[in-house]
């Protein structure tokens, strides 16, 4: 994911490495912690592999600023990554939302849909923090205020996220067939669908839970049984 990230940011603009490993904490720094031990390889080996570019210009004192760039190796790599993420990009709530970040930047709507569509699926599972004789526990049923409230927030997010969802792909399934370009794949360019919209849940919020078969609604936001 790290790779994702510094390929989609700079597909947005050419950045010096201090900026990027910003941009990069504050999508995902607050869950994984981004080092320099990290970020540096992973910008040398995409530099070697002819995914980026860098050259330096003057820094604001003494210090020249080394500059990175996109190639347009680079940026077939980012489509490609976009276009089929890992199912654990789609099954991680950080991982998906690394993601969704990028995801306008693919100009295919047909193709933003179907990454839309694999995370709904997902989320149609049923799973909650806790199991009672294999099957779900529902938040009624948690048999404490704490954890009837874990999973009554995480239920609600996951209903929020499912419904949001539904509406991002009615709007890119209508746009396909006339989108021509970037600017035309990107859902806030769209006219709005007629559920009402709902903001991503936190990534907090997420289970790692295996798949009990069961009858509750979904999961992927670790949203319980309702």
């Amino acid at each position: 994911m790290l790779e994702l990230s510094i390929l989609g940011f700079l597909a947005e603009q050419p950045l010096h490495g201090y900026e990027l490993k910003e941009r990069i904490k504050a999508l995902s720094g607050h869950v994984r912690p981004v080092s320099d031990g990290a970020l540096y390889p992973a910008i040398t080996r995409l530099v070697a592999a002819g995914k980026l570019d860098q050259h330096t210009e003057p820094g604001a004192s003494a210090a020249p600023r080394r500059i990175l760039s996109l190639t347009e190796q680079g940026r077939a790599d980012l489509y490609e990554r976009l276009r089929r993420p890992k199912q654990t990009e789609i099954t991680d709530q950080v991982r998906f939302n690394t993601v969704l970040a990028f995801l306008r930047h693919l100009p295919d709507p047909a193709g933003q849909a179907a990454v839309l569509r694999r995370r709904l699926d997902f989320l149609q599972t049923p799973a909650s923090f806790f199991y009672r004789d294999g099957e779900p526990v529902r938040a009624e049923e948690a048999g404490d205020l704490f954890r009837q409230g874990m999973l009554r927030v995480a239920r609600a997010t996951g209903e929020a996220e499912r419904a949001w969802l539904r509406e991002a792909i009615a709007v890119l399934e209508s746009a396909a067939p006339e989108a021509t370009g970037p600017e035309a794949a990107t859902i806030d360019a769209a006219p709005p669908a007629a559920a009402p919209p709902a903001a991503a849940p936190p990534a907090a919020a997420r289970p790692t839970a295996a798949r009990p078969a069961a009858t509750a609604p979904g999961r992927g936001t670790a949203q319980p049984p309702n």
